[in-house]
């Protein structure tokens, strides 16, 4: 007899949610297998059918990945209890989620795609893929801001973040390129020294470039990107 397949890879598969997404789907209830509530941990059979907030889903074959530039104000949700929730906006025919996040008030490149595996490998903290964002602050920057903005910040329960390469682009604005992803990270290092963040834009993922994409636009990465991007992954 099959095993089947654990319900949050199934909903992944399904270009619903990653499968962290889809567990927080499933205990707040969206998620039904064979018209009933399902819970973490279950498994899905080749003749069950599986429902997110009413609606039946099924594995997506086709291999969706957008590049969107987020406008300030639109939240990396799919929940459709949310107004301002990026599936909305985008409106995209076909099942897509983000891959992680950006702040509502950040802006910039976003990751969509239907492709559970990718978007796991992409979030995954020790994958050390490079974010580069480009920040403006109400102060002005100086080398000293630049140099211990550099070499780690303590922002949180005693947590510093890894050394990161920043540097100075006006006297408002620095570039700063991460590999990790602690929750508000560049609005809370600069909190730290005094600086308050006006306008935070993220403007590359690994090697996915933003590029002249206009704000609220999104466009399919081209086959270069997907290659390049794939064999980084490891895909």
């Amino acid at each position: 007899m099959s095993e089947g397949t654990r319900l949050n890879k199934f909903i992944s598969e399904a270009g619903v949610a990653s499968r962290r997404a889809a567990d927080r789907m499933i205990e707040e209830g969206r998620v039904t297998i064979n018209g009933k509530p399902a819970v973490v941990g279950d498994r899905v059979y080749e003749d069950d059918v599986v429902a997110v907030d009413g609606k039946r889903i099924a594995k997506e074959e086709e291999d969706i990945i957008l590049v969107f530039n987020k406008p300030p104000g639109i939240t990396c949700t799919s929940n459709p209890e949310d107004k301002d929730n990026v599936i909305d906006y985008i409106g995209y025919p076909k099942r897509i989620y983000s891959i992680g996040r950006l702040d509502k008030d950040s802006q910039g490149l976003l990751l969509m795609t239907n492709n559970g595996e990718l978007a796991n490998r992409i979030m995954h903290a020790r994958g050390e893929h490079e974010k580069e964002y480009i920040v403006t602050v109400d102060r002005t920057v100086t080398k000293d801001f630049v140099k211990r903005m550099s070499e780690g910040v303590p922002i949180m329960d005693g947590k510093v973040t890894r050394r990161c390469f920043v540097e100075m682009i006006d006297d408002e604005t620095f570039r700063i390129i991460l590999k990790q992803g602690i929750n508000r990270q560049i609005r809370r290092m600069c909190e730290y020294f005094g600086y308050g963040v006006v306008r935070l834009e993220r403007v590359r993922v690994m090697n996915i470039r933003l590029g002249k994409l206009k704000e609220g636009r999104y466009r399919n990465i081209s086959k270069e990107e997907r290659e390049e991007l794939f064999r980084q992954l490891g895909l």
